[in-house]
């Protein structure tokens, strides 16, 4: 597992190294799902007036990009170092493959 030491300034200089702590296609795919699920809860929870079901957010989110990195990537997430940069480095990934503006690979 890596650990990561570098300081980053800001989200710009940040993003790079996200990508590059998610090489493989399946920690992606992952992230991915995850995400599209964290999205659907949200909204089961507003459509049911359910706050309680925005517990299961975190576990959702981090249960499948954790999943990712520990069985796949085979890194310690950035979240442990980063975890400002790292979530927004989930939003802008999710977005960004959903789009089509970055491949799964």
């Amino acid at each position: 597992m890596t650990h990561h030491n570098k300081q980053f300034n800001s989200f710009k200089a940040f993003y790079p190294f996200y990508l590059s702590q998610h090489q493989n296609p399946t920690c992606r795919l992952l992230h991915v799902i995850g995400s599209f699920l964290v999205i659907l809860t949200v909204l089961l929870s507003i459509y049911l007036s359910n706050p309680w079901l925005l517990l299961l957010v975190p576990v959702i989110g981090y249960g499948f990009a954790w999943l990712g990195h520990f069985k796949y990537e085979k890194n310690r997430p950035a979240t442990f170092s980063y975890p400002l940069y790292s979530l927004m480095g989930d939003w802008v990934m999710f977005w960004q493959i959903i789009t089509g503006q970055l491949k799964l690979k």
